[in-house]
């Protein structure tokens, strides 16, 4: 869910000299580089990890409880009471007027579908539930897709390939690398195996506030973008369609978003920490 929210919260340096000479260096040079205030201290990382620990068991719980014949209401009743009971909030319920505590967007659905009693779940249909959690005040963020029952080969290639887009665009993501780094090799991997990388949506910052900076794009230019730095923390959440790239957004409630050309959809997103000598997967 990615909607850009002003206001966050100033953190203390929390890093070694090395990286700080390095932020100087690329500085001088010219690089795009992230504000100080995203580069995460011990303090917030400590209560991110906790956040992320929740939203984790929770699409755990959901991977063992999600079945062919269920109502996608029953999705958003096992999320909210999942998080309550942990003593957390879920992220999405009300934000800027989403009704509900989790998106779950079923084949040409990209994102942001909205649970309803009237929605089931059918085999064939590949699913993705996309879950967020607050935790004493900190955030975090993650979503899997899950295949109904008998699905075709054709989906099933679909979803594994975006896993894939996901995973490359993880191992893409280093420090002191560009963000167009992370999408190009998305794109490069996406486009191989003849599918199209949506545009309209990206992934975003993500721990002190549900979405902050950097947009982190699914395509892209290698060399390009803003500089990684450890510290960031942020997700990285390709949408892959089997068709055009191009989506539109359902009138009639404002958030679903859907394939222009009704075909179907895959996401999977992770939350990533950026260390000095790598990353850390936070959520999956």
């Amino acid at each position: 869910m990615k909607k850009f929210v002003k206001g966050v919260r100033f953190a203390p340096k929390n890093y070694s000299d090395e990286v700080e000479a390095k932020i100087q260096h690329y500085k001088r040079e010219g690089y795009k580089l992230p504000s100080r205030h995203l580069l995460r201290t011990e303090e917030q990382l400590a209560g991110i990890r906790e956040s992320a620990r929740i939203n984790t068991a929770l699409l755990d719980y959901i991977s063992e409880n999600i079945r062919e014949g269920m109502s996608t209401a029953e999705i958003d009743h096992m999320v909210y009471c999942f998080t309550t009971d942990h003593d957390a909030i879920p992220a999405p319920f009300l934000y800027e007027g989403f009704p509900k505590s989790v998106c779950v967007s079923i084949n040409d659905v990209v994102c942001h579908g909205i649970p309803s009693t009237k929605e089931f779940l059918r085999s064939g249909d590949i699913v993705n539930v996309d879950v967020s959690t607050i935790y004493k005040g900190y955030f975090s963020d993650a979503s899997r897709m899950y295949m109904i029952g008998e699905v075709s080969p054709e989906m099933q290639r679909l979803v594994q390939v975006t896993r894939e887009c996901r995973d490359i665009g993880i191992q893409a993501a280093q420090p002191w690398a560009r963000l167009g780094d992370v999408g190009a090799a998305i794109q490069e991997h996406a486009e191989k195996n003849g599918y199209s990388v949506v545009r309209d949506l990206c992934g975003h910052g993500v721990g002190i506030k549900f979405h902050e900076e950097p947009d982190v794009e699914h395509f892209g230019k290698r060399g390009t973008g803003m500089l990684i730095v450890p510290g960031m923390t942020f997700t990285i959440e390709p949408m892959i369609n089997m068709g055009s790239y191009e989506v539109f957004i359902d009138e009639a409630d404002g958030w679903t978003v859907c394939t222009d050309d009704g075909l179907p959809s895959a996401q999977w997103e992770s939350m990533i920490l950026i260390t000095e000598d790598g990353n850390e997967i936070l959520t999956q």
